[in-house]
């Protein structure tokens, strides 16, 4: 778990116009991003966006997933996040998402 204020927020953005940002624990933040980070490629197919939220869940810690509430609904708040952020991007085609880590 990482350390400090336990009460801190993290104000979390979305790429979506007019939809308002969402505060989340910034434990609970750092602990979704790390673990998108790393299930996430950087190569040019990425990851199905179907698949983010059980391979998250496969990165975090039993006493984690016990603890953070709907992996699923921080993961996409997260995930929405690091798009605005830059830190990841949705591979352009058709058919179901698919997102990378940029270069």
């Amino acid at each position: 778990m990482v350390s400090g204020n336990p009460d801190e927020k993290v104000i979390c953005q979305t790429p979506s116009p007019g939809k308002q940002p969402t505060r989340i624990a910034r434990w609970k933040y750092d602990a979704i991003q790390e673990a998108i980070l790393k299930v996430v490629p950087p190569d040019r197919y990425g990851l199905a966006f179907k698949d983010l939220a059980s391979k998250v869940k496969d990165c975090l810690s039993p006493g984690l997933q016990k603890n953070v509430g709907s992996i699923p609904w921080y993961t996409v708040t997260v995930k929405l996040d690091m798009e605005v952020k830059g830190l990841i991007e949705r591979v352009e085609g058709r058919g179901l998402q698919r997102i990378r880590r940029k270069k």
